[in-house]
C-alpha cells in the first residue's frame, strides 16, 4: 500500500510549532519535507528472503524468522550478535533497543550510527568535564559576541540555528568566523573565513592558544579556580607561527581567532572535527580555548553540533556508550543498579562499551540487527561492510528501502517521526514530545513495538508488554537516571504536555537544566578533582597522506536538503555522483574528462563522477556528498583510538579517465 495523504496515510501539510519554546515556529525544510513528501521508497509490508529474493509476508512470519535467526546465533555466542541503533529513533525506542542488546543479548557488539558523527565530541566532553553534552544552550547564542564555527556548516545542516547566529550579528560588533578548508555556505554568509589545510585543525587550535598565552590573554583567575592541567599543557604548546605554518594558515588568521576568544565566544564544531583520527584531541583543544580564556560561562563555551535529530537522546538513553543517565560501564555499582532495574543477572551486562560500529562489523558477526540505519552506505570502506553483512543473518528495521534492506534476510517496516509517539532530545539537552500526525498502513509498526516484541520473545520478562506504552518506557528510563549527572527523573509526559519541553538535568518536577557546571560565578565539574581538565594533544600525521600515486585529498560533507545516506531525499535512484572540484584541479586533469565526467579513485575503490567546478573547494581537493551510496566505497576506516569514530574527512585520491559506472552498492 502506498503511504501518502492522498490515500489516507501520510501528512499533507507540515510546519513548525509556534508554541514550542525552542524553535518558536521555525523549522528545517529537510525535516518538513521528510514528514510531508519524502522522495524515498516507503516500506509498507514485512519481507523475508526466500529462494534468494525478498518476498512480502505477514508480521508473524517475519518476526518468527527474525527471532529464530537471532536466537540461534545468540545461543552460540552473545557477542556474535551485533545490534546497530540510530539517532533517528525516539528516546523510548533507543532505550528499549539498548535494553535488549545489553540486558537481553548481553552483547559487547552494540552501538549506533551516532558514533560515526559524534563520538569524538562525546569523549572530549567526558575527559574535560566528566560528563557528556555541551554546557551551552541556545539561549547563549544571543549573548555571544563571537561565533566561531569550526569544521561545521550549519547554514546547510542546522538552518534554524544558523538563522539565530545571523540574527545575533545584527548587534554592533557581533561576528561569525568560519574555520573550514572549504568555503562553505556558512563561510559565504560570515564575516571571516579561515581555511586550514585538511586535517590540520589541531595544529591551528594549538597555534591560537599559543598566541593567547604569549600575548598574556589567559584568564588566570578562572584557570586557577576551576581547572587543572594548564601547566602540563603549556609545556607542550608549539610556537604559534610554526603551528600556523603547519596548519597552512597565515599568522593573521591565528590573530583573528585569538582576538575572537577575547570576546564572549561560542565555538561550534561538527563532523569536520569529529571524523578524524585525532577528533577527540582536536575537540579537547577547542574546549581548551574556552577554558584558557574564561569563556566557560553564559554567552560562551564549546558547543558541538549533532548530526541527527535525536543524537543526544541516543547518547543518554540507549546504553551504547554509557548506561542511562551517563552511568559508567566500568563502574560495578552502576552495572548492578542497571541489572537490578532490568531484573537481569549482572554478569550478563558487558563491562565495556565494545569496539564501536566499525570495529563490530570488522569482527564479522554472525547476526546483525540494524534499526533506522543504513550501514551498507553509511560506513567507511562500504564494500567490505557489504561483504560482511552478506555473510551474516541480517534483520533490518526501517521506514524506507535502503541499500541495507536490499541484502537483508528479514525487513521490518517501521513508522517514522510523524507516525510515532515518544520523545526526542535536541543538542542543547532539551526533551520534547513526538506525537503521531497520521495513521500508518497495517503493515507498518512503531519502532518501540517491534523492539519490545522481539525482545520479549527472545527474553521473556524483559518487557512487561510486547506493545508498551511509550510513557511507561520513558518513566522507566527516567527513574534509572535518578541521582545521575544526566538526571531526567523530574520529567514526565504530563509535564511535557504542559510546558512543551524541558532541558536536563531535571531532578524534580520544578527544575530544569541551564548552563552546566556554572552557578553565580562559581564552577563545579563531575570529575575526580571537581575541576575541568586541560589536554596536551599535538598535531599528528594524517592516516593516509597524499603522495605521488594519490596526490589529491578526498573529503565528504553534507549538501543542502540531503538526509543522512540519502534514502529519504534522493529518491528511488541514487543518480549521478557529483564531485565539487576547484577549476584549477579540473584543468590540470582536462585530458581525462569525457562528457563532463571523470573517475575518482582511492586505494579502496573508484567512482565515476560528474564535475561541479567550484572555486569554494581548495585546489587539490575532491568534495563528495555523504548522502550518495557510492561515496563511502572510497573512504577510510581508520579510527580515533579514543572514540572509535572513523576518519571520513581526509583520504588520498586521484583522478583518472572516466570509466563505465561500477556496479552500485545496491539499487536504492
Amino acid at each position: 500500500m502506498h503511504r501518502g495523504a492522498d490515500v489516507g496515510y501520510g501528512i499533507d501539510t507540515a510546519r513548525g510549532d509556534a508554541a514550542h519554546p525552542v524553535n518558536q515556529g521555525l523549522a528545517c525544510a529537510r525535516g518538513l519535507r521528510e514528514s510531508k513528501d519524502p522522495d524515498g521508497e516507503w516500506l509498507t509490508r514485512p519481507m523475508v528472503r526466500s529462494g534468494g529474493e525478498l518476498r512480502q509476508t505477514q508480521w508473524d512470519v517475519a518476526l518468527a524468522h527474525a527471532v529464530e535467526g537471532l536466537q540461534s546465533v545468540h545461543q552460540r555466542d552473545p557477542d556474535s550478535v551485533a545490534v546497530l541503533g540510530s539517532g533517528q529513533q525516539t528516546n523510548e525506542a533507543a532505550y528499549a533497543l539498548g535494553k535488549v542488546a545489553r540486558g537481553g543479548f548481553g552483547t559487547r557488539n552494540y552501538d549506533a550510527n551516532t558514533t560515526l558523527c559524534m563520538a569524538s565530541a562525546v569523549t572530549a566532553y567526558y575527559q574535560a568535564f566528566g560528563s557528556d553534552a555541551p554546557p551551552c544552550t541556545y539561549a547563549d547564542i544571543s549573548d555571544a559576541d563571537r561565533h566561531v564555527v569550526w569544521g561545521a556548516n550549519p547554514a546547510v545542516a542546522h538552518p534554524v540555528m544558523f538563522r539565530w547566529l545571523q540574527q545575533s550579528t545584527d548587534e554592533d560588533g557581533v561576528e561569525i568566523i568560519v574555520v573550514d578548508p572549504v568555503r562553505s555556505e556558512t563561510a559565504e554568509n560570515s564575516a571571516h573565513h579561515v581555511a586550514p589545510d585538511p586535517g590540520k585543525d589541531l595544529a591551528l587550535a594549538r597555534a591560537v592558544l599559543a598566541r593567547i598565552v604569549e600575548t598574556g590573554r589567559v584568564d588566570r583567575e578562572f584557570v586557577d579556580e576551576a581547572t587543572e592541567g594548564f601547566q602540563k599543557l603549556l609545556a607542550t604548546l608549539p610556537d604559534a607561527d610554526d603551528a600556523a605554518a603547519e596548519a597552512g594558515v597565515e599568522p593573521a588568521d591565528v590573530d583573528l581567532l585569538a582576538d575572537a576568544m577575547d570576546q564572549r565566544a561560542l565555538i561550534y564544531w561538527g563532523m569536520g572535527i569529529n571524523q578524524h583520527v585525532q577528533g577527540t584531541e582536536t575537540s579537547r583543544a577547542l574546549i581548551d580555548l574556552t577554558l584558557a580564556t574564561g569563556n566557560l560561562r553564559p554567552g560562551g563555551g564549546p558547543f558541538s553540533l549533532t548530526g541527527q535529530a535525536n543524537s543526544m537522546g541516543t547518547r543518554i538513553c540507549s546504553s551504547k556508550g554509557s548506561w542511562p543517565g551517563q552511568r559508567a560501564f566500568e563502574d560495578p555499582d552502576h552495572r548492578r543498579t542497571v541489572a537490578d532495574h532490568w531484573d537481569v543477572p549482572v554478569d550478563r551486562l558487558p563491562d565495556d562499551t565494545g569496539p564501536g560500529p566499525v570495529g563490530m562489523l570488522e569482527d564479522e558477526p554472525d547476526a546483525v540487527w540494524a534499526v533506522a540505519t543504513n550501514p551498507v552506505a553509511g560506513m567507511p570502506e562500504a564494500d567490505s561492510v557489504r561483504e560482511t553483512l552478506e555473510d551474516a543473518f541480517v534483520v533490518v528495521q526501517d521506514a524506507f528501502h535502503t541499500e541495507t534492506t536490499e541484502i537483508a534476510d528479514v525487513v521490518l517496516p517501521a513508522a517514522t517521526w510523524g507516525e510515532s509517539e515518544g520523545t526526542t532530545t535536541n543538542m542543547e539537552r532539551t526533551i520534547s514530545r513526538v506525537r503521531p500526525a497520521t495513521d500508518v498502513p497495517s503493515g507498518v509498526k512503531p519502532d518501540l513495538d517491534i523492539i519490545a516484541t522481539i525482545g520479549s520473545r527472545l527474553f521473556p520478562g524483559l518487557f512487561e508488554h510486547t506493545t508498551p506504552d511509550p510513557s511507561d518506557v520513558f518513566d522507566e528510563f527516567a527513574a534509572l537516571t535518578e541521582g545521575t549527572v544526566a538526571d531526567c527523573s523530574g520529567i514526565t509526559y504530563e509535564r511535557l504536555d504542559d510546558v512543551h519541553a524541558v532541558r536536563w538535568p531535571a531532578p524534580d518536577e520544578d527544575s530544569a537544566g541551564g548552563y552546566r557546571y556554572y552557578d553565580e560565578e562559581s564552577w563545579s565539574f563531575p570529575t575526580a578533582s571537581g575541576r575541568a581538565q586541560f589536554s596536551t594533544g599535538r598535531q599528528g600525521s594524517l592516516p593516509e597522506p597524499t603522495d605521488e600515486d594519490y596526490p589529491l585529498t578526498l573529503t565528504t560533507a553534507r549538501e543542502a536538503d540531503g538526509y543522512n545516506t540519502g534514502v529519504r531525499s534522493r529518491g528511488g535512484e541514487a543518480g549521478t555522483l557529483v564531485a565539487r572540484i576547484h577549476p584549477e584541479t579540473v584543468d590540470a586533469h582536462s585530458g581525462l574528462v569525457t562528457d563532463g565526467e571523470l573517475t575518482v579513485e582511492t586505494r579502496r575503490g573508484s567512482a565515476t563522477v560528474a564535475i561541479d567546478r567550484d572555486e569554494g573547494v581548495p585546489a587539490g581537493m575532491v568534495w563528495l556528498p555523504i548522502h550518495h551510496p557510492v561515496t563511502n566505497r572510497l573512504t577510510l576506516s581508520d579510527r580515533d583510538p579514543q572514540s572509535d569514530e572513523p576518519n571520513f574527512k581526509q583520504c588520498a585520491a586521484r583522478l583518472v579517465a572516466a570509466e563505465a559506472e561500477l556496479p552500485p552498492a545496491a539499487a536504492d
